[in-house]
């Protein structure tokens, strides 16, 4: 079994490359990325639940917009969460909805948190790695100033010279979101070449999304966060729901799992104490054994 790659048109006209594994008409798992990565993060994971003595599944991983070959639109007000919602719903309904369960990781749990909210007709379950719910992270931006001094990057990220300053000295600074807070040895010379050809073809794209989005910390001339208000009825996600969370993440902190379950009834917490942000490259069978756990459920 190998990993499939194609152009995936969408009805209201935006194409998303996708990587895939495992028979159409087969039970569906679609996983979204985050920043600063892209689909084939998930290559390992396609891969396992695509066999068929592991669900025979078939297993979808967009690379958003904005992101390697999808539609990179150039209007910044193209990120912003509800056409991101649209791409996705449109790619699960291609693909075969109710979908088994949405994976997400990073800004794909941002757009996935807002799907499960708003369609989950269209999903049975929902899995999130380290991405926050939008409640208990609007909380921690307006409460608590450990978040917001660890969230400070979002606002480095929305400055209109950042992708000058990211690709300098062969993206030194972006590789270094990897490496900062601890050693990477999954960081191979391999890998920093398949990232560094994504930031080559769409950078952009990708801080859009901070560009586009109010949710993040207060600074001066810029409420941001500070003056976002979410309607309960936004934030309440009824769907079996798995978060894995990597403790040692050094941008979104552990207190950001604290009262989900307020937003999330059913919900399976799982703390990883000896995980970062990127537990999805520095063990992808534990993120693999989790879901296969909570897809038996």
């Amino acid at each position: 079994m190998k990993i499939e790659t194609w152009q995936q048109p969408l009805p209201h006209g935006i194409n998303l490359s996708c990587r895939g594994a495992g028979d159409r008409g087969r039970p569906v798992l679609l996983f979204l990325h985050g920043f600063p990565e892209a689909a084939f993060i998930w290559d390992e994971v396609l891969l396992h639940f695509a066999r068929p003595e592991h669900g025979g599944y078939r297993c979808v991983a967009p690379n958003l917009r904005g992101y390697e070959q999808s539609s990179q639109p150039a209007d910044v007000a193209a990120y912003r969460p509800k056409h991101l919602v649209q791409d996705i719903a449109a790619l699960a309904q291609i693909e075969g909805a109710p979908l088994a369960c949405l994976v997400a990781h990073d800004w794909g749990g941002a757009v996935a948190w807002n799907f499960a909210n708003q369609l989950p007709q269209l999903t049975r379950k929902l899995a999130i790695v380290n991405s926050p719910h939008p409640g208990t992270f609007l909380r921690a931006l307006q409460e608590s100033p450990k978040q917001r001094e660890a969230s400070a990057y979002m606002n480095f990220l929305a400055r209109p010279d950042a992708e000058q300053l990211l690709r300098a000295d062969g993206y030194r600074r972006l590789l270094g979101f990897f490496t900062n807070w601890g050693p990477a040895p999954w960081l191979t010379e391999e890998v920093k070449a398949q990232y560094r050809a994504i930031w080559d073809a769409s950078l952009t794209g990708g801080l859009n999304y901070y560009r586009a989005s109010p949710l993040r910390p207060p600074r001066e001339g810029d409420p941001a966060a500070a003056a976002v208000t979410l309607p309960r009825e936004m934030l309440t996600v009824d769907l079996p729901t798995l978060v894995i969370w990597g403790m040692q993440d050094a941008a979104l902190l552990p207190e950001l799992v604290e009262g989900l379950e307020e937003y999330v009834p059913h919900l399976t917490l799982e703390r990883v104490p000896e995980a970062s942000h990127w537990i999805i490259h520095e063990q992808p069978q534990r993120v693999i054994a989790s879901l296969e756990a909570f897809l038996r459920q």
